[in-house]
């Protein structure tokens, strides 16, 4: 399904930079990658440009892009593409991928068989492949590009915690959204019709530091917060308990520093269940640290104001999930052949909660080593992707054209 220009494209996407503002300090090239695919593609630019900055002040936006501005949107545009005339949305079929990927430089390279590079798996391949798949149901079926629309919109902000409200929200407001809606997204080739979201707490430790002659004299950050770390993840399962940061000094006590906790959830109550869950544990927690070490000469300190210096901040909460849209897309995704998996995500594809919508794409998050070294795509499963997609196209259009 791929053809050698399909390749020259993946692998000069794959030597650009564009992990954005949010996961590296680095060059951020989306401009550039998101040009070269568009001209590669053979569609119609519909729209190329930053979101609004009014989109990062609203309440439900994550607190790391809260606010941020122009300056910040200027480098991470979105771009979306269309393959016939503007149809209703009935007639229409709109595919989601992120040029943008995490952090961290990855060598490039095709040996005939596998990609590797960073974001070869997520999501630079299968936007790639998407496109083959689109060519190939065009030149099968008439009725693509004429009677059926297709929308590509290739967006930024899907990683770094974003949660797609500079990339995917925006323009699903502004009406780029089809019939059926789907986002690609590593999952075994099989489609998923739900998507995760999550909630990200930020629990911080503001006392004072001490030196290492008289640890007592400040307040422990490292071991206050290893303590909480250690309490939420005993009695909070499928909880990500994540990054903590203190200091990296042999000689001091530290009495400031950061955990950061996720917690991934399917449905709106059990979101909320999850935040209040975290805020008891962290109170219980709290009470337990200064009743075990009340009487701790290095700690006695940390102790008696573990709950005075100790806050709970919410990164970001309250964000929607996408549920299964009912039979429409098992129905299409029958006629294309494409099995239903089991699992669910979190993606941008929470957007579009209550539409037809579905997460697919080729290979899969751990195995393909997305977001860790060693990334890396099978040509094999960008063209069976490159295939399902085509295949799900020819049914759309069959059924809009019968």
């Amino acid at each position: 399904m791929l053809t050698a220009a399909d390749h020259a494209l993946l692998l000069d996407l794959l030597a650009l930079p564009t992990a954005g503002p949010l996961e590296s300090d680095g060059p951020v090239r989306l401009w550039e990658a998101q040009k070269r695919y568009a001209d590669a593609s053979g569609l119609t630019v519909v729209h190329h440009a930053p979101a609004d900055p009014a989109v990062l002040d609203r309440p439900d936006v994550p607190s790391t892009v809260r606010g941020r501005g122009a300056d910040f949107l200027a480098c991470q545009p979105n771009l979306v593409l269309r393959l016939g005339p503007p149809l209703p949305v009935a007639r229409t079929v709109m595919f989601n991928v992120h040029l943008d990927t995490v952090a961290g430089v990855e060598p490039v390279s095709f040996d005939g068989a596998v990609f590797r590079g960073r974001g070869a798996i997520d999501a630079k391949g299968p936007a790639v492949a998407l496109l083959a798949g689109i060519r190939d149901a065009a030149a099968r079926r008439q009725a693509v590009g004429a009677e059926v629309a297709v929308v590509v919109q290739a967006v930024s902000g899907e990683e770094g915690g974003a949660m797609g409200v500079f990339g995917t929200r925006p323009l699903v407001e502004a009406g780029h959204v089809g019939a059926l809606n789907v986002f690609c997204e590593p999952t075994s080739g099989r489609y998923q019709p739900r998507a995760t979201a999550s909630a990200t707490a930020e629990i911080r430790v503001d006392g004072d530091d001490a030196i290492d002659d008289s640890p007592g004299d400040g307040h422990n950050a490292t071991v206050l917060l290893g303590h909480i770390a250690a309490w939420l993840g005993e009695r909070l399962d499928d909880v990500c308990v994540a990054g903590l940061h203190t200091g990296t000094a042999h000689n001091r006590v530290y009495g400031t520093g950061t955990l950061l906790v996720n917690l991934p959830y399917a449905t709106a109550e059990a979101g909320a269940a999850l935040t209040a869950a975290v805020e008891a544990h962290l109170a219980d927690a709290l009470a337990d640290f200064a009743a075990r070490h009340a009487r701790s000469r290095a700690l006695a300190r940390t102790a008696a104001d573990a709950r005075r210096v100790t806050r709970l901040h919410w990164r970001k909460r309250g964000l929607p999930t996408l549920t299964d849209a009912g039979p429409a897309v098992a129905d299409l995704m029958a006629a294309a052949g494409v099995p239903r998996g089991d699992g669910a995500f979190t993606c941008d594809a929470i957007w579009l909660s209550g539409s037809p919508t579905a997460v697919l794409g080729p290979g899969d998050l751990a195995a393909n080593r997305a977001h860790a070294p060693g990334e890396h795509a099978l040509l094999a499963d960008l063209d069976a992707f490159a295939a399902q997609v085509s295949r799900l196209l020819c049914a759309f259009a069959d059924r809009r054209t019968c």
